[in-house]
């Protein structure tokens, strides 16, 4: 070959190796100890490729402050890691992740043959005559579509349902004054997320487990011996501490407190279809009911948030939208439990994120989804 043209051919390589390289890929930085040490030695996914996403929970200050994160594939721990001056002792605040364990409390009764999905519940104030909120039943209770005049979020803040009943005038008995709340709709007919629901469902799981007694000491120590003998003592979730207003109520709408480890064994038993070591807690069928969209609500089931394609709209799971099935008992400011039981995957983020950042956090989170297979 001619000098010239093999001159020539060397430059045109050049120029083209300089077009493709002209955005250069960003060079990762190595993983420090702390990132592989976070990751099991069979994790169940690329071991370095988890280690990143997982270290990026703790790294990037877009998506907020992690202070406790774990996953778990199939059943053993793939990755675990908590922020200075966090550890596995470390008991975390529920927030509205708390709503997912009332619904499972209320699913025994269910199963118990104590409470009836579609009849109004035991409330003796909706059942005068005449009164419309006789109309609401548990099932509608369950799904945020009581018709009932909540309002989650206000503006200012303090006219919220929410602050109302945790902090102002419903705060020494909650479910009195949520239940004291007047139709705005139609039972069943408008979905409306609100906490002050929850903690009506918590006081009608008081009034059956505490034989209708009114005392608080009662039906505070009620229902704390319900939930240890049937569902924090069986998933050895030994850490968790219910809070309780003063009239005894269970604040089942966000105030469960548990360390990062016993919040993952929770995520894992809603996995298993409400089993734990072959004995099943509560109905498979009762957790397929958690899991199923609202009639009012794609992204929601029964206190419990999905990742149908509404999600998109609600913000709750989105963008993890793939694989289908995946649920989440979800809490204020970025409190997480991710299960997806097509990738026999659990993932336990903790920490404090605001509106924006949890876009970021769940990006990231969908990310380590993205790394396990479907079964």
């Amino acid at each position: 070959m001619p000098r010239r043209s093999a001159s020539l051919i060397a430059m045109l390589a050049c120029v083209s190796t300089l077009v493709a390289c002209g955005k250069p890929e960003p060079v990762q930085q190595e993983l420090t100890e702390t990132a592989l040490a976070a990751v099991s030695d069979d994790p169940g996914a690329p071991t370095k490729q988890l280690a990143r996403q997982f270290d990026d929970l703790f790294a990037d200050e877009a998506l907020g402050e992690t202070r406790a994160a774990v996953v778990l594939y199939n059943g053993k721990v793939a990755a675990e890691r908590y922020a200075p001056g966090y550890d596995a002792d470390t008991r975390f605040v529920s927030w509205s992740m708390a709503k997912t364990v009332t619904a499972v409390m209320i699913g025994m009764l269910v199963a118990d043959g104590q409470l009836r999905l579609d009849e109004s519940p035991p409330i003796p104030e909706w059942q005068r005559p005449g009164d419309p909120r006789g109309e609401i039943t548990l099932r509608q209770l369950l799904q945020m579509r009581s018709g009932l005049r909540h309002t989650e979020a206000g503006d200012p803040p303090y006219e919220s349902s929410e602050v109302q009943m945790l902090f102002l005038e419903g705060r020494d008995d909650m479910a009195r004054w949520a239940e004291e709340q007047p139709l705005e709709a139609e039972p069943g007919a408008k979905f409306e997320y609100s906490s002050s629901t929850t903690v009506i469902l918590a006081d009608i799981a008081a009034r059956v487990i505490a034989k209708g007694s009114d005392d608080p000491d009662i039906r505070r120590q009620a229902v704390t011996d319900f939930l240890q003998a049937r569902l924090f003592g069986p998933l050895e979730m030994s850490s968790v501490v219910p809070e309780f207003d003063a009239s005894g109520t269970l604040i089942g709408g966000s105030l469960i407190h548990a360390n990062a480890r016993d919040w993952a064994r929770f995520g894992e038993f809603l996995r298993e279809g409400g089993s734990v070591g072959g004995a099943q807690l509560v109905p498979r069928k009762w957790i397929d009911f958690m899991t199923t969209p609202s009639p009012r609500a794609d992204f929601y089931g029964a206190q419990t948030w999905l990742n149908t394609s509404a999600s998109v709209e609600s913000d709750s799971l989105y963008p993890i939208d793939q694989p289908a099935g995946v649920f989440a008992a979800i809490g204020h400011m970025g409190q997480y439990v991710i299960v997806s039981p097509r990738q026999r995957l659990t993932i336990v983020r903790l920490g404090h994120s605001d509106a924006e950042q949890r876009k970021v956090l769940l990006a990231q989170l969908r990310d380590i989804v993205d790394l396990y297979p479907e079964r």
